[in-house]
């Protein structure tokens, strides 16, 4: 971060003269949107360092995509607790990688909040002919749909790793149909899973050549090191502890948790997964 505050290059772009770089925290009381884009696992400590500066009607945008480990809770509620009651939050969720916008690839992506009026203005101002935007109106399936996709990216980046990749399409369709469960038991829509926020991101978490989390699935499998952030590899803990807590199933979650956590064989478990009793498809 550093050597791009002082360079203005990350090595896919340099900023522009007209956007000024600022290292201090305390900038944020003069934004009136502020995004944020850190580790998942990271918000609440850096919602507690924003307490200091007392923000009153921001908009507060998260970026990131995670649950919480411990509590399960979603990421605009952390923010949501830890601010006056004048603020709002949104999240900003759905496909696409830096490196395909400057490429001018277009995507589409989902922006939710409580607030309607909060969504009518970052689409309005954040759309370009690059992004679509479509308005969310499901919090809750939004964000959990968002980051579950990064544990079915470290699944996908497993079988690429085996040399299995024809089980992607099984993969997809069984892991939005678990994800759609759990999304229905914590009060969401089923649909949501279906949408941009989980299904609508596998091309760019399943498949892409950017996807952090199918990376490291891959070098897992193979038995290499992978050093960049797969934020499934936390994700998918907290998934575990809400499906124990919801009482959903979540076979693809569990056996991605195993080997993570577990330590557990890689084949030993599609074997087990294949070994599961046999069943309607829905």
């Amino acid at each position: 971060m550093q050597d791009f505050y002082n360079t203005r290059s990350n090595g896919l772009l340099t900023l522009k003269d007209s956007v000024c770089l600022i290292s201090k925290l305390d900038s944020v009381k003069l934004a009136q949107v502020i995004v944020i884009s850190i580790n998942a696992q990271g918000l609440r400590d850096l919602m507690e360092e924003l307490k200091e500066y007392s923000l009153k009607n921001k908009i507060i945008v998260l970026c990131m995509k995670g649950i919480e480990i411990g509590s399960g809770k979603r990421l605009s509620e952390i923010a949501e607790e830890t601010l006056d009651a004048s603020n709002h939050v949104a999240v900003w969720l759905g496909p696409g990688h830096v490196q395909e916008y400057l490429n001018n690839i277009p995507n589409c992506m989902v922006i939710d909040s409580e607030s309607d009026s909060v969504k009518e203005k970052l689409v309005k101002e954040f759309s370009s002919e690059l992004i679509r935007f479509y308005y969310g109106c499901d919090l809750t399936g939004n964000e959990v749909g968002a980051a579950a996709k990064n544990v079915i990216g470290i699944a996908a980046g497993m079988l690429d790793g085996l040399k299995l990749t024809t089980l992607k399409g099984a993969l997809m369709s069984r892991g939005t149909r678990e994800i759609a469960r759990l999304i229905k038991a914590m009060g969401g829509s089923e649909l949501s899973a279906y949408g941009l926020c989980h299904l609508g991101d596998y091309q760019a978490t399943v498949f892409s050549e950017f996807s952090h989390n199918r990376k490291y699935g891959e070098c897992l499998a193979r038995g290499e090191r992978y050093i960049e952030l797969a934020e499934g590899y936390y994700t998918v803990k907290a998934l575990i502890e809400l499906g124990e807590r919801y009482q959903v199933e979540l076979p693809i979650c569990k056996a991605v948790y195993d080997i993570l956590y577990q330590k557990k064989d890689i084949h030993t478990i599609l074997e087990q997964l294949f070994e599961r009793d046999l069943k309607n498809e829905f």
